[in-house]
């Protein structure tokens, strides 16, 4: 079921998508592939909108920075100075944090507004990015398909395929707050990750990898969040083809209990320790699945680069249920 939701100033108009599944409702905008809502009951049968977001299309449009519940692309996450090398050619991006290149520029895949068709318990958003959009090689057709399964566990599919060699990290960067409101520090995480990418001063990866044993990282063992957190953190099961379960949140005071697979290989844990009005830092917790950040260049990481003639497919599923 659609609706419009609103109108930018060029007129474009603005749909919202809403599912429901097995107890769950989300609401998904054409507007940056945004999940604005996600409602879900706690242990007593209560419901709760338990992602961050706006009420109104003003509200995205005038607070793009947090991304709140976007898709992100081209590339998630930072590329150190933005720029990186690919067969023997230096590529220059679009810089919208200092020198780097952040969620894929100054106007990514957050502030695109995308076609939106509706499927089997879901709907597929589509869109072309042109070669040199934001700085990056190659025209890109993208979709990406958001579906509630039968036990109400948001399925997030990506698909893409280019004409050039290019580099590609999409994420969707939903906060989540199981309690639906307040903050979300206290919520208890567990993440099968044994090591972290550290970063310098302006959060790109040196290059290593850091155990996260007998470190504030460590959350092999469920624990609370608490804040300061702004890592990506290297799952264990490197890149699958299958989703696999790689995270756990629980919030004890609802009972909510979300889960996070993926084929990704990496995870950035992101407590939300900047956000601004109308919210207050630490009122969400970002759950990014990725691959890593300034993957480009770095060599040593798993490679973002997709080549024509190749399919990129990622998934992320986020489950919902109480304890």
């Amino acid at each position: 079921m659609s609706e419009l939701f609103g109108t930018l100033s060029d007129g474009t108009p603005v749909h919202r998508w809403t599912l429901e599944r097995a107890g769950v409702r989300v609401r998904v905008l054409s507007y940056g592939g945004i999940v604005q809502s996600a409602e879900v009951p706690d242990r007593d049968g209560h419901t709760a909108d338990v992602v961050l977001g706006f009420a109104d299309l003003d509200g995205y449009v005038a607070h793009p920075e947090p991304y709140f519940g976007a898709l992100v692309g081209r590339y998630a996450n930072r590329i150190a100075g933005g720029r990186f090398p690919l067969d023997g050619r230096t590529y220059a991006l679009a810089p919208n944090e200092g020198p780097n290149t952040l969620h894929g520029g100054t106007r990514g895949f957050d502030k695109r507004v995308w076609d939106v068709a509706a499927v089997e318990e879901g709907v597929r958003l589509s869109r072309v990015s042109p070669h040199g959009e934001e700085g990056f090689p190659g025209r890109l057709e993208m979709s990406v398909t958001y579906t509630l399964d039968g036990s109400g566990a948001l399925r997030i599919a990506y698909e893409a395929v280019t004409d050039a060699p290019t580099v590609l990290n999409p994420t969707n960067h939903s906060y989540f707050n199981l309690s639906g409101s307040g903050h979300a520090g206290g919520h208890e995480l567990r993440l099968a990750a044994s090591r972290i990418t550290p970063v310098d001063a302006g959060l790109i990866p040196t290059g290593g990898l850091d155990d996260v044993t007998d470190t504030r990282f460590d959350f092999r063992r469920a624990r609370k969040v608490g804040s300061g957190y702004d890592h990506n953190y290297v799952l264990d099961k490197g890149v699958t083809e299958a989703a696999e379960k790689v995270a756990e949140l629980y919030d004890p005071a609802s009972g909510r209990v979300l889960t996070v697979a993926t084929t990704e290989p990496g995870l950035q844990l992101y407590t939300a320790d900047h956000l601004g009005e109308p919210f207050a830092p630490g009122d969400g917790i970002a759950l990014e699945t990725q691959h890593f950040p300034d993957s480009p260049n770095q060599p040593g990481f798993p490679s973002t680069v997709l080549r024509p003639g190749e399919v990129f497919r990622s998934e992320t599923v986020y489950g919902f249920s109480v304890r």
